[in-house]
């Protein structure tokens, strides 16, 4: 095993940078190759820690703390428990991925690469960072990269769909950042995570602000915070143009990786150091949750471009999410203490984050792989083309299967954990988001029939299939999707007892607190 195994999954791709920006730009296949390398040691670093990760204990694993600016208590501070982990191997992975995806990019490759992989650095940060100051820091290194990502290599579009992608982010960042401060001078001028999640409950119990309870009002900025990059509803109105203007491989993170970090926040901050307002919302969550899965999908069934229709699918799959995320009120007396259901819903709810993020990864990259060829992504300007690409179709069916929840794919056993989690206490809310089921797999089958079926476009009869480099890309993927549909144990057995862990802290403080 790796000494400081995480700060080198973290740092590694600083590692590349650094080594890129000392390489020639005519160089270009030496810049790739480098890429390459410090994403797919990351990769097998973040293997190493999956192998030598005790799913038999919920507490963090792995900790690396130093002190950082000891004036102020910020300390370098990593951890992994069963919620981080997934995360970090999807991120790994991801970002192996989309080194290949981005293999034919001409244009000014050398700060693509540079900046790709000070994003992977940034996500990865976020994912294991213990300090509330260095997640933070993280989160904020995100923002640039993938704001000069999308501006500079993206489509028409570009600077609109980056300047909409940074407001966004900025005023959830701003919002963020009041919340940390708050926790910091309540708690006794710390921004260890693992002590906020011990001090915030009984240090913000009672405290009024401007009449208002303080852990509901510091809840509700955090939540904004996370919920634009989830994106919730009404903060999704980003997702769509940053995914469409967006170069393929920065859709495969933007979708696979960046709207994850939302609902990691939620359940790493929210969940855990503000348990007791997790009763006063959970309501108006699985409503938010409710209203993405239909409105994303309403809005999927009518686009005619392929890519902006896999975006609000998105939308769509994060709702199942936040169902599934406010079951775990269940737990409680006040709900009857289904126990088995909340651990279904919150389990469901992460196992859903992965499933999406290897789902829509391998959708994105079919996506961009016909439009390489073809030029265009209008659904209606393609037809039969399975008969000049038969390798394609069916990889492209394996995708589309799995974002409509096909059973035997890993996306119908998240969504369905999700439900049963959600049932005993959102009846309503469950019933009628299963409408989103109906209307996943409207959208996704007509687009398939419209591009794969019926008579072949005379302008498509020379289409070459896929190539090897691009199977390379999404075969893993696919295998995932395959694997956890038919034996989801491995992944729900990693997550199991910090699921138990969160779900007794949620429980405990807010059945006592009674929101």
């Amino acid at each position: 095993m790796v000494a400081n195994i995480l700060s080198w999954i973290v740092w590694l791709p600083v590692v590349g940078l650094v080594a890129i920006l000392f390489i020639p730009r005519e160089k270009k296949d030496v810049i790739k190759i480098i890429a390459a390398v410090a994403t797919g040691l990351q990769l097998w670093m973040a293997i190493m820690l999956w192998l030598n990760f005790d799913s038999s204990s919920g507490s963090f694993q792995f900790m690396e703390r130093a002190e950082w600016i000891p004036s102020f208590n910020i300390s370098y501070a990593l951890g992994v428990d069963g919620l981080s982990l997934p995360m970090v191997i999807l991120t790994a992975l991801l970002s192996f991925l989309a080194i290949f995806v981005s293999w034919n990019t001409d244009k000014a490759i050398k700060g693509y690469f540079a900046l790709f992989l000070l994003l992977d650095t940034g996500m990865m940060g976020v994912f294991v960072s213990l300090d509330f100051f260095l997640f933070y820091v993280f989160w904020e290194v995100m923002l640039l990269p993938m704001y000069f990502l999308i501006g500079m290599w993206g489509g028409p579009q570009k600077e609109y769909a980056a300047i909409k992608f940074f407001l966004y982010t900025l005023v959830g960042s701003v919002l963020m950042l009041i919340a940390i401060l708050a926790l910091y001078f309540t708690c006794g001028n710390t921004f260890d995570m693992i002590l906020l999640m011990e001090r915030a409950p009984q240090a913000l119990d009672g405290v009024l602000w401007w009449g208002m309870s303080a852990i509901k009002v510091i809840w509700v900025m955090l939540f904004i915070g996370f919920a634009i990059k989830v994106p919730v509803f009404p903060f999704h109105t980003w997702l769509p143009l940053a995914h469409v203007e967006a170069p393929t491989a920065i859709s495969v993170i933007l979708a696979g990786v960046l709207l994850k970090l939302g609902l990691y926040g939620m359940l790493r901050v929210n969940y855990t150091m503000l348990p007791d307002a997790v009763f006063w919302f959970a309501g108006s969550l699985a409503v938010l949750g409710l209203i993405n899965v239909i409105w994303g999908a309403l809005c999927a069934m009518a686009q005619t471009d392929l890519k902006k229709l896999v975006a609000y699918s998105s939308i769509n799959h994060m709702g199942y999410a936040l169902i599934g995320m406010a079951a775990v009120i269940g737990a409680s007396a006040m709900h009857g203490q289904d126990y088995t259901a909340a651990q279904a819903g919150l389990s469901g709810a992460v196992f859903q984050m992965f499933n999406h993020g290897t789902i829509s990864a391998m959708l994105f990259i079919l996506v961009g792989v016909i439009y390489e060829r073809a030029h265009h992504r209008n659904i209606d300007g393609f037809g039969g083309i399975a008969k000049q690409m038969p390798v394609y179709a069916g990889v492209s069916m394996v995708a589309f299967f799995g974002g409509l929840g096909l059973p035997g794919l890993s996306g119908f056993v998240s969504e369905f954990l999700c439900f049963i989690g959600a049932f005993p206490i959102f009846k309503a809310i469950v019933i009628i988001s299963t409408i989103g089921i109906l209307l996943n797999a409207a959208y996704f089958l007509s687009a398939y029939k419209r591009i794969f079926f019926g008579e072949l476009n005379e302008k498509y009869a020379t289409l070459p299939d896929i190539n090897g480099r691009e199977l390379f890309t999404v075969i893993p993927l696919a295998i995932i999707t395959f694997f956890l549909g038919v034996y989801p144990k491995p992944f729900l057995d990693i997550i199991r007892e910090t699921m138990n862990v969160l779900i007794d802290k949620v429980v405990l403080i807010g059945s006592i607190a009674g929101m």
